[in-house]
C-alpha cells in the first residue's frame, strides 16, 4: 500500500487530496517524498485552506489514481533536520518551465513553515 502511494506520487505532479473529515473533493497539490515519507507544503495562507484545516482535524484522504488511501496529516517532530531534503526534492521534482518560479517559491521560509506529512493508516 504504501509503495503503492510513493511510487504514484514520484512519478506524478499532481496528487489529490482531501483536508479533514468533512471535505467531498480532492484538491490536486503537490506532493514529494524523502525517505519514504510523503511530504507537501502549502502554497497559499488562507483561513481555509488544506493546511488550517488539518490542524485542527487530522483526517484526510490521498488520491493516487484509482486509489484513495485513508492519511493522518501531522507536522513531523524532526521537520528541522528534513527540511533541507524536502526542498530539494521539491526542487528536483518540480524546478522547470512554468512550475520553476513556483518550485523554488516553495522552498523560502514562509512555505517551509506550512509543512507537512502525510501518514497512511
Amino acid at each position: 500500500m504504501q509503495n503503492d502511494a510513493i511510487n504514484y506520487i514520484n512519478s506524478r505532479n499532481l496528487i489529490g487530496i482531501k483536508a479533514g473529515s468533512d471535505r467531498k473533493t480532492f484538491l490536486k497539490i503537490w506532493m514529494v517524498t524523502v525517505n519514504n515519507r510523503i511530504f507537501a507544503r502549502s502554497w497559499g495562507f488562507a483561513e481555509r485552506s488544506w493546511y488550517n484545516t488539518f490542524l485542527n482535524d487530522s483526517n484526510g484522504e490521498i488520491k493516487c489514481g484509482d486509489n484513495v488511501f485513508n492519511i493522518k496529516a501531522d507536522i513531523p517532530k524532526d521537520l528541522d533536520a528534513l527540511n533541507e531534503k524536502i526542498s530539494q526534492a521539491y526542487l528536483d521534482k518540480y524546478d522547470s518551465g512554468d512550475n520553476s518560479y513556483y518550485a523554488k517559491g516553495i522552498t523560502e521560509q514562509n512555505h517551509v513553515a506550512k509543512t507537512m506529512e502525510f501518514i497512511l493508516i
